[in-house]
């Protein structure tokens, strides 16, 4: 991660996942590492740390992980405390191998209450504040209540390195989007940049929905064997900048879905058409979610962060490019099968006097001179 230059670009954690422990406690009921995959946790972690990076680990709220190693059900502080005293500052936490409602006695919220409560007690213990990330796989409409007591909440499923996995879970991320903001995401899962077949339009697409709708940003690939390629992807500055944006911690959001009829929920053909705010100006996504090349057009003052009667610079976060300027529209020529166009707008000046029809977009259907005599 150092030699390729990711840590200089801001993937500063390395996170253990599932299969770590060993399959029992302690006898006095502590989660004990794999002594042979790591017989000193607080060795691994110095290491990471002494090379620029957090240390992040896992558990699971059940019983057992999904591996079947101890999950931290009942054990909650213990182990908090445990991970603490490992120099871990990042807990992904699972959802199997659940309790009987007679002995848990709570919904999913409650069930992983219990360790933010934990964490809580953790911080005021010892002053380390734990990134606390939910994997309730989308439950129980987490992006309602996650924010409470997390960093970050899986919506979907697992993901697989396929397109239609990508586009099921941007489909099912474009209904939620007012869920993110700075301290609390919705979490897409891990990036599969560098695994299965994707193509590089198909990964620079996924890199794309996943920054700039501010999910957590989680390289979940072999870099001993990562083309060069697919490093470039995920260290795309422009792109990385508006998920690290200081200002707007809001994701964008769908203006218009495209092939369907807004908030047409559709796995295989997901919202086209999207954009938000950033801290350089107003920030557009288009995916074309179909099989083959497509034009690609839109209306400026579709997206609500666009004022009317001015002219916008155009900047492409892609190509790295100023692409001159857009008035009242823009068309994207031949994006790629699966691909995916970003542009950066930024306010140019007014726009030409005379400019005809006198009002832009939606707004035509009202529009009005001062004296009463409606446009049309």
């Amino acid at each position: 991660m150092k030699d390729y230059g990711l840590l200089d670009v801001g993937y500063n954690h390395v996170n253990l996942d599932d299969c770590w422990a060993m399959k029992n406690r302690s006898a006095t009921g502590e989660v004990m590492s794999d002594t042979t995959r790591f017989p000193s946790m607080n060795n691994f972690t110095d290491q990471l740390h002494a090379l620029g990076f957090y240390a992040g680990i896992y558990s699971d709220s059940g019983w057992f992980t999904c591996a079947g190693y101890p999950g931290s059900f009942m054990h909650e502080e213990q182990d908090a405390m445990t991970f603490q005293s490992w120099g871990f500052d990042f807990l992904k936490y699972d959802n199997c191998a659940i309790p009987f409602d007679d002995i848990i006695r709570e919904g999913v919220m409650g069930k992983y209450q219990r360790m933010a409560d934990a964490l809580v007690k953790v911080a005021e213990d010892t002053g380390t504040t734990f990134i606390f990330s939910l994997c309730e796989w989308g439950w129980n409409q987490v992006w309602l209540w996650g924010a409470q007591m997390s960093h970050s909440w899986r919506i979907d499923g697992d993901i697989v390195p396929v397109w239609r996995s990508i586009a099921s879970i941007i489909n099912s991320a474009s209904f939620i989007t007012q869920a993110t903001n700075f301290y609390g995401r919705n979490d897409l899962d891990m990036l599969e940049i560098g695994n299965g077949n994707l193509t590089h339009d198909e990964a620079k697409t996924h890199f794309t929905v996943w920054a700039l709708v501010k999910a957590p940003l989680l390289i979940g690939t072999n870099l001993a064997t990562i083309s060069q390629e697919m490093v470039s992807i995920l260290k795309n500055q422009e792109i990385i900048a508006i998920n690290q944006d200081p200002v707007y911690g809001t994701s964008i959001s769908p203006f218009r879905w495209g092939i369907n009829p807004d908030w047409t929920s559709n796995a295989t053909y997901p919202a086209q058409y999207w954009s938000g705010p950033s801290e350089n100006g107003t920030v557009f996504m288009l995916i074309n979610t179909l099989s083959q090349p497509a034009d690609m057009f839109f209306n400026l003052t579709e997206s609500p962060w666009i004022r009317a009667g001015i002219q916008y610079s155009v900047r492409d976060l892609w190509t790295h490019t100023d692409n001159g300027t857009a008035v009242r529209n823009f068309t994207a020529m031949d994006v790629p099968a699966h691909g995916v166009v970003a542009l950066l707008l930024k306010e140019d000046g007014y726009e030409s006097a005379g400019m005809m029809p006198p009002c832009a977009g939606e707004a035509l259907t009202q529009c009005t001179a001062e004296n009463g005599t409606k446009y049309s």
